[in-house]
């Protein structure tokens, strides 16, 4: 998935990209992956009042898109929206575009990996097949969406906690090919297979494109 828009006239290309998001580990992930441009990022945590953008999209896309749009029009600047997530084919694509969310309204890290727990604990390994997708959408203080990218990883998830990195589901979600989990896997070979990362390859190439028109 992917959209590239030209400029629209008197439009300038983004050179400072607010990131829509306050997680510090999402932002150091996007700035590490986005370094090879000449870009000044900014989470949220460092504009004045920003928006707090209702996630209403039936989809990741819609999102990231809501994100981006909203927040940037608000802001006056160019914005980047990310969404993100986990999802199980075994549980109908759960907890999909609620995974922040999966185990209650204000939840963690912690309750909503216990309740993945639960809910996989009688399924066989066939039925512990999972994916994490990554979306992010860039738009113009306009409001106007430039680029669309989507990027996945699929692995599977096992029965108990392993490594001490990441966030998220990432001590349970595990490469088969590595036989270790994303908590495990060092930042090197994350930044190269985890969904954030191919989604951000994709991404970059637009973004490039875009800075150069």
């Amino acid at each position: 998935m992917s959209t590239l828009q030209n400029l629209l006239p008197g439009q300038m290309a983004p050179t400072h990209i607010v990131v829509g998001t306050h997680n510090a580990k999402k932002l150091s992930e996007l700035t590490q992956l986005l370094s090879a441009l000449p870009l000044q990022l900014k989470s949220l945590a460092e504009v004045a009042e920003p928006l707090t953008v209702e996630e209403t999209g039936a989809s990741f896309i819609e999102n990231a898109r809501l994100k981006a749009s909203q927040q940037a029009v608000h802001l006056g600047c160019w914005t980047i929206g990310e969404d993100s997530g986990l999802c199980v084919p075994s549980l109908g694509g759960a907890p999909g575009i609620h995974s922040a969310r999966y185990s209650d309204p204000g939840a963690t890290d912690q309750r909503n990996n216990e309740k993945l727990i639960d809910e996989l604990r009688n399924s066989d390994d066939d039925q512990r097949r999972a994916y994490y997708v990554c979306t992010i959408a860039l738009s113009a203080p306009d409001g106007t969406i430039y680029i669309e990218a989507e990027g996945r990883c699929h692995g599977r998830i096992i029965r108990e906690y392993r490594g001490e990195g990441g966030f998220g589901y990432d001590p349970l979600f595990e490469i088969p090919e590595y036989h270790l989990t994303f908590a495990e896997l060092g930042a090197a070979v994350k930044s190269v297979l985890s969904h954030r990362a191919r989604a951000l390859e994709k991404f970059s190439r637009q973004l490039m494109h875009l800075m150069r028109t």
